[in-house]
């Protein structure tokens, strides 16, 4: 897919990894295909992989540039897109997860959603979903409880396909897993969330890294937390004079 270079911005595509050898040179060919035309960058965090990943990202490198981050000890999904945004070159940041689930080729779609006053698009992956009953019903129980509680916009805030400011993203409070709440953390701070529909697939290969009944335990406490920084949030409305 060739895409225009007027009014696109620059991108960092920041994927984070944990044992996903035999799906790094798929997803990083379709990336660039996808990417074609515009000025991008790819950037790899290797999340203490203890397969061969490390070995399947330095062919990537070879072949397409890929920048490799690589944590020594697992520190989990959100530390390792943090890495990457801090590493980023560009304005702007497109996430995906990093076992092929996402399209690449949905990321225009995205960048298409961009408009004055966003700072974040979600893909929703609910009309195209792919995983198991277990996973799709945890997944609905939760976008549901935290959608009425945190009222962040978001059918979907799961989805690891998103775009978002750089800047936007680092002044927003740290702490694990923080990930699951960037559209209720954007809104916070006074940003615009819009999600798009996005395709999604099934796993070809491996298995999930980042488990279902974790999600649902620490999902808990960060749902709480997140809620008591919305709560105490102020947006002045500043002017310079």
């Amino acid at each position: 897919m060739n895409l225009p270079n007027m009014a696109l911005p620059a991108l960092s595509v920041v994927v984070p990894v944990r044992n996903e050898q035999d799906n790094i040179a798929p997803l990083v060919q379709e990336i660039v295909g996808a990417l074609s035309g515009m000025e991008y960058e790819i950037i790899y965090v290797d999340d203490g992989s203890t397969d061969a990943t490390l070995d399947s990202l330095k062919s990537m490198q070879a072949l397409h540039g890929v920048r490799i981050i690589r944590h020594a000890k697992s520190c989990g999904q959100s530390t390792a897109v943090r890495s990457g945004v801090l590493a980023a070159s560009h304005d702007w940041i497109a996430t995906l997860d990093g076992d092929g689930q996402n399209n690449p080729y949905d990321i225009p779609k995205l960048l298409a959603a961009l408009e004055p006053g966003v700072e974040l698009v979600g893909g929703n992956r609910r009309q195209s979903r792919q995983d198991g009953p277990v996973k799709r019903l945890s997944s609905v129980i939760a976008n549901g409880v935290r959608s009425r509680l945190l009222r962040d916009d978001t059918p979907d805030t799961g989805c690891g396909l998103k775009l978002f400011q750089r800047a936007a993203f680092l002044d927003l409070p740290y702490f694990d897993h923080m990930h699951r709440f960037l559209p209720a953390l954007i809104k916070r701070r006074g940003g615009r969330v819009v999600s798009v529909h996005v395709s999604h697939r099934k796993r070809e290969h491996g298995a999930s890294n980042y488990g279902t009944l974790d999600r649902l335990l620490v999902g808990i406490v960060d749902l709480a937390g997140v809620a008591w920084l919305q709560r105490r949030a102020k947006l002045p409305q500043r002017t310079e004079i």
